[in-house]
C-alpha cells in the first residue's frame, strides 16, 4: 500500500509561484498515473492536473483548463516524488491542494482527470494566495 505526503505550501502573493511535492512511500509510483486535486472552503474537490504512468523514460499530461500553461505536472520516479509548479497564481486558487494514485494503471499515454479514478490521497497541504 503507498502513502503519499504533500509539501511546499503556504502563503503568496498573487502571481507568485509555489512547488508542490508528493512524496510516496510503500513502493514504487513509476508505474502509476497521478494526479493533483484542489478544493477550496465551500466547494467541491477538483481536478487540477494528472500524469500518466511511466512508459521508458516518457510520461503524458492533462491539465485543467484554467491552470493551462501557468502549471506544470512531473515527476521524479528515482525520487519516487511527483510535483506541480504552479506560476502566476491566483487569489480564487486558494485551496487545500491534494495528490493521488490512480486506481488503476492504464495505458501509457492514459491520463485520469475523475477523482474517483483515484483511490490512495494524501492528506494535503494548504496553499494561499493574497490579492
Amino acid at each position: 500500500q503507498v502513502q503519499l505526503a504533500e509539501s511546499g505550501g503556504g502563503l503568496v502573493q498573487a502571481g507568485g509561484s509555489l512547488r508542490l511535492a508528493c512524496a510516496a512511500s510503500g513502493r514504487s509510483i513509476s508505474s502509476s498515473g497521478m494526479g493533483w486535486f484542489r478544493q477550496a472552503p465551500g466547494k467541491e474537490r477538483e481536478f487540477v492536473a494528472a500524469i500518466s504512468r511511466s512508459c521508458g523514460r516518457t510520461s503524458y499530461a492533462s491539465y485543467a483548463d484554467s491552470v493551462k500553461g501557468r502549471f506544470t505536472i512531473s515527476r521524479d520516479n528515482a525520487k519516487n516524488t511527483l510535483y506541480l509548479q504552479m506560476n502566476n497564481l491566483e487569489s480564487e486558487e486558494t485551496a487545500v491542494y491534494y495528490c493521488a494514485v490512480a486506481r488503476t494503471n492504464g495505458e501509457c499515454y492514459y491520463t485520469a482527470t475523475v477523482s474517483g479514478e483515484y483511490d490512495t490521497w494524501g492528506l494535503g497541504t494548504q496553499v494561499t494566495v493574497s490579492s
